[in-house]
């Protein structure tokens, strides 16, 4: 090993000399400073407890966090627990700690707050770290732990600045001391506000994905977890690119901290989300929910909104669904029928292409998709083909039968108004691939309404309501507030108050020609007519009412008296006032709702009880406490409409109707006997109905324009209606035994006839002909001033 040199004589000189002045100067200088640093910092020290303790008790009180009671929604459910709707300023759906699933409270953990339940409500290394970042940026870091963000959004406001942190500091520790660390998690997880109304990751849940909280997967709920940050920033609604970015980075922080393996976090990361339509409905049920929406405010006021209530509805969501598709496809094919009205709008396209897609975005933005009815704005169009492009960017080809509801509208020959040219705005529908691979169709918004009620004739529960084709563009409930005529749907009223007055099945009536003066109707001269124009002479009750012919049931009212049968309406529901004593009363010209059709044939159905129409169920508090339940419905006299008797005869009657007449298509179709009703076509056809029932299920369909106007020469009941109805009941009644009306006591069958005991002989109404005071038909002279109100 080398050795060491021996020093100089000068270095050895040098050292043995004394220090110079410059040297003690710097050492006297080094400690002034390290005293002065330590004084500051005492100073500081001094000064921050001084404001610690000045501040610590005017912290607020926090009792609302040990008392949490937050803002809850009215949430209205189905009877099989589907979320139909929610009312109030904020979504949530409160859950307790222990309902929130492990892998939703460890995404939260992983990615806000991976020390939760080590520290004591702060974070000190994150502070100092953020603290420092503030001074050297102009842009704040924030480091807050979830304690501190609980602090934050119950006391303090939103701005970053140190008073504010200091407080958040103090709030933090105070909490801690006073909540066990899952209450905070609990409280924390149920009110962050994520965007779109939603406060809490259970309402969150329901909001993105659709889905309940415990039915998530660690890549939604990575998803989810990246919204406390910035809820618009990382929306996967507003911005599914940023959002997907973070929710990638969440996953790899719950893989690094413990929480999924690598594995779960591989299969996460390649998971394709389905995120939920802001507008998507999961059960359209829009008209029903806001129905019991003002029920219940009528009960709890403004309260209402913030309860907590969960109201649950006697209907099934998924026999709503089914009513809400059927009455949604039986108003398209009508309107497939219709003239093409023309585009909805038109936007100026730029010719650069980086400039497009930004204006199409821009032009769909005020047409809205409606459900399955998408809006496009067209490149290109000419009678063979049209290309356009949908609000997702997504460009789609038209051709073949798809252009064919827009014939009119692709000539050269036809309104330059209603065109469709490059930039008109069109709705186009999916449906299934053609021959030539076309699977887009051009279409246009309905302006036709629709109504559709449902109701168990047992009990008055509601089991499917739609009140419109679109609650969005139109929230007018048809079902209970649309007054209109129902035509010959209301002659079945007649037909039983008849069988009181010694009608039968069998009684014959003259199908023949009938004229009233004014004298006689109270306004004008009146010539009635059958909807096919014929006349088939006398015929027995039973075949009438299944041909619906119009002489018949003026007959029979004639004889009977207007206002006897304006009384026995009332035995059904009908107001005697909204029925005026005419004989046009026989045609259905009086007004109603479809939920009162509804509920008058439920009598028949139910061997002749009137019952109350019911939605609400029950209702709970969050907690899921009782608050009110509906008690069960029992038909008793008190609730009795008719006589058993004349309720079976009505349904052998309407079950006539069904098996051979004008709605022969119901039997033939579900192919079942136990199926009863009645279709109904007013004036011009003005109204399209059909009303009908099984035991134990009602239900009534109406078509028809908010202002009255034809819906076509050859559109009815039967035609319109009746397809709607029947492609309800072929899912309702799929899993129910045929039950026919079994004859009660009072009645015989004489020949394949039922009869009233006391009229099977040569009592009661065997014929209605030659009646004295009945007119014939009306002269030329006559036929000038003849106003024909109604057909079928």
């Amino acid at each position: 090993m080398p050795r060491s040199a021996a020093p100089s004589p000068s270095t050895a000189a040098t050292a043995g000399k004394p220090p110079s002045t410059t040297g003690k100067h710097l050492a006297r200088l080094a400690l002034w400073g390290l005293g002065l640093l330590a004084g500051g910092a005492a100073a500081v020290a001094l000064l921050l407890g001084l404001a610690l303790a000045l501040a610590y008790p005017n912290l607020p009180d926090i009792s609302g966090l040990t008392d949490y009671r937050p803002k809850l929604p009215m949430r209205v459910l189905s009877s099989d627990g589907v979320l139909l709707g929610e009312f109030g300023e904020e979504r949530r759906s409160y859950l307790p700690i222990q309902q929130i699933p492990k892998v939703m409270q460890e995404a939260v953990l992983a990615i806000e707050d991976a020390r939760f339940y080590q520290h004591g409500g702060v974070d000190y290394l994150g502070v100092i770290r953020a603290g420092l970042a503030n001074v050297g940026e102009s842009r704040s870091q924030g480091a807050s732990t979830i304690t501190m963000q609980v602090a934050r959004n119950f006391y303090l406001s939103t701005e970053k600045t140190f008073t504010r942190k200091i407080y958040e500091i103090l709030l933090a520790l105070k909490i801690e001391a006073a909540l066990p660390k899952e209450k905070i998690l609990e409280i924390y997880m149920n009110q962050i506000f994520l965007g779109h109304r939603a406060h809490g990751f259970a309402a969150a849940s329901e909001v993105y994905f659709g889905k309940p909280l415990d039915k998530i997967s660690v890549a939604e709920a990575a998803m989810l977890a990246g919204l406390p940050k910035a809820p618009s920033a990382y929306n996967p609604i507003n911005n599914p690119k940023r959002a997907a970015i973070r929710q990638q980075y969440i996953i790899e922080r719950m893989y690094e901290t413990g929480y999924i393996t690598e594995e779960q976090r591989d299969e996460a990361k390649a998971e394709k989300l389905r995120i939920r339509p802001v507008n998507e409905s999961v059960s359209h049920a829009e008209f029903v929910a806001e129905a019991a929406r003002q029920l219940i405010f009528n009960q709890y006021g403004d309260e209402a909104y913030s309860r907590g209530l969960n109201v649950y509805l006697t209907l099934n969501s998924a026999e709503q669904n089914t009513a809400y598709r059927a009455l949604r496809r039986g108003i398209l094919d009508y309107e497939k029928r219709q003239v093409y009205r023309g585009p909805e709008a038109y936007a100026d396209l730029p010719g650069d292409a980086k400039e497009l897609d930004t204006r199409i975005a821009e032009a769909l933005g005020d047409h809205p998709a409606n459900d399955e009815l998408l809006a496009a704005v067209v490149l290109e169009a000419d009678p063979k083909k049209v290309t356009a492009v949908l609000q997702s960017g997504e460009g789609i080809t038209i051709t073949g039968d798809g252009l064919k509801p827009a014939t009119s509208g692709l000539s050269d020959k036809g309104n330059p108004k209603t065109r469709i040219r490059r930039g008109a705005v069109i709705r186009v529908v999916k449906g299934a691939k053609q021959k030539d691979g076309n699977e887009w169709t051009i279409t246009q918004l309905p302006e036709v309404e629709g109504a559709f009620v449902s109701l168990d004739p047992r009990n008055g529960q509601v089991h499917a309501m739609v009140g419109g084709f679109d609650y969005n563009k139109n929230k007018f409930n048809h079902v209970t507030q649309a007054w209109r005529q129902p035509g010959s749907s209301f002659k079945p009223f007649i037909y039983s108050a008849a069988l009181e007055k010694g009608f039968t099945p069998a009684t014959v009536v003259n199908d023949a020609p009938l004229f009233f003066d004014a004298g006689v109707t109270g306004s004008q001269p009146w010539e009635p007519k059958n909807y096919d124009g014929k006349f088939e002479g006398p015929m027995p009750l039973r075949t009438a009412l299944a041909k619906s012919k119009n002489m018949v049931s003026i007959r029979i009212l004639h004889s009977i008296g207007v206002r006897y049968a304006q009384d026995w309406i009332t035995r059904f529901g009908f107001e005697a006032e909204k029925h005026p004593a005419y004989l046009t009363m026989a045609l259905g010209a009086g007004s109603v709702t479809p939920m009162q059709m509804a509920q008058a044939y439920s009598v028949f159905a139910n061997g002749g009880y009137r019952v109350n129409p019911q939605l609400i169920a029950k209702i709970t508090d969050n907690k899921g406490k009782l608050l009110y339940e509906a008690l069960p419905t029992t038909l008793t006299d008190n609730a009795r409409a008719i006589e058993p008797r004349n309720a079976f005869m009505m349904s052998s009657l309407l079950q006539e109707v069904t098996r051979s007449g004008t709605a022969a298509r119901a039997q033939a179709t579900l192919k079942r006997p136990d199926i009863y009703g009645k279709t109904g076509t007013t004036n011009d056809s003005m109204d399209a109905w059909f009303a009908g029932y099984q035991k134990e299920l009602a239900a009534v369909v109406w078509i028809g324009y908010d202002q009255p106007r034809k819906l076509g020469d050859r559109e009815t009941g039967g035609g319109l209606s009746l397809p709607v109805w029947i492609e309800y009941m072929q899912y309702a009644l799929k899993n129910k035994a045929v039950d026919e009306v079994a004859p009660p006591e009072g009645v015989v069958n004489v020949n394949g006839e039922w009869f009233y005991e006391e009229y099977s002989g040569t009592s009661g109404v065997r014929e209605l002909s030659n009646e004295p005071n009945v007119p014939g038909a009306a002269t030329d002279e006559e036929k000038k001033s003849i106003l024909d109100l109604f057909k079928r």
